[in-house]
């Protein structure tokens, strides 16, 4: 796994601000929450990951570098 710069981090911030609403696009992780799990952001820890309390009640991260997500109503993935 790689870890982002502080830039890096700083944009991620500002991407994705609390509150910003996510779809699960994949997950490496055996307790992940299926494929299109809408989920809202907490935050972005420094490591780069994305803080989510997705719809189903799972608080998995969206690890950098190794799972993805999307905004919902945006095409970018992260």
């Amino acid at each position: 796994m790689r870890f982002p710069n502080k830039t890096i981090v700083a944009y991620l911030r500002q991407l994705y601000p609390s509150g910003t609403r996510v779809e699960l696009i994949r997950m490496e992780d055996v307790q992940a929450p299926p494929v299109g799990t809408m989920g809202t952001v907490c935050g972005v820890d420094d490591s780069g990951s994305l803080m989510v309390h997705w719809d189903n009640g799972s608080g998995l991260n969206v690890i950098y570098g190794v799972d993805r997500c999307r905004k919902v109503g945006d095409l970018d993935e992260a």
